[in-house]
């Protein structure tokens, strides 16, 4: 029996262990998570790269950038950072972002594009020290907030975040994408603690300029 109690106490420890970086980041989400009309305004919205299918962005990259429209719209920020994959020239997330919310009613003028944001800690990474943010509104699905959330406030942004639920009529997906959820967070404990750096760009003062000339 005492072989069997401690066999018990040794698997809740490991699963203990093994939950704590989502653990985490979930108890960021709780405190910085918000709708579109309860969010505190910010300069700037991020949206997050996903993919794209014919120069088209995909279900799950439209619902993010809805909801990125409804906050620019609605005055909640001023311009509006697209971040996402172009490492190959066929292939470019960020352009088809811009034409997705430019084709919904986002100036033009007001959509700055990260063609290095390869992942969400890169994402973070270069909104901070390439285009100057400090504070923004961050936009994804909702179950991956949490862990943007955390990425970015553990970066040294202030950060608040706003998650599309459109996409959860793709049920396989969604929930194979809250299932990675719980590996992804041990890998951005690994880039915090390495300090990883992303792809280095010179600063660029675009987002800068755009949001000042909505000021």
């Amino acid at each position: 029996m005492k072989r069997l109690r401690r066999g018990v106490v040794t698997v809740l420890v490991l699963i203990a262990v093994a939950l704590a970086p989502t653990a985490w980041a979930g108890g960021v989400w709780l405190v910085h998570h918000a709708g579109v009309d309860t969010v505190e305004e910010a300069p700037v919205a991020m949206v997050l790269g996903a993919s794209v299918q014919d120069g088209n962005p995909s279900p799950f990259l439209a619902g993010r950038l809805d909801v990125a429209r409804d906050l620019y719209l609605s005055g909640k920020v001023k311009a509006i950072l697209v971040s996402g994959d172009n490492k190959e020239t066929d292939y470019d997330e960020p352009t088809a972002m811009k034409q997705y919310l430019v084709e919904h009613g986002v100036p033009e003028s007001q959509i700055v594009r990260d063609p290095a944001g390869y992942n969400t800690y890169d994402s973070c990474v270069r909104a901070r020290d390439v285009y100057g943010v400090t504070r923004l509104i961050v936009v994804t699905q909702d179950y991956h907030l949490p862990r943007t959330l955390a990425t970015c406030r553990a970066v040294g942004l202030d950060a608040s975040g706003v998650g599309d639920t459109t996409a959860r009529r793709f049920h396989r997906t969604w929930w194979w994408g809250v299932a990675r959820e719980a590996g992804a967070n041990w890998k951005l404990l690994y880039d915090l603690l390495t300090e990883r750096r992303p792809t280095a760009s010179p600063y660029d003062p675009s987002l800068q300029e755009a949001v000042e000339r909505n000021g």
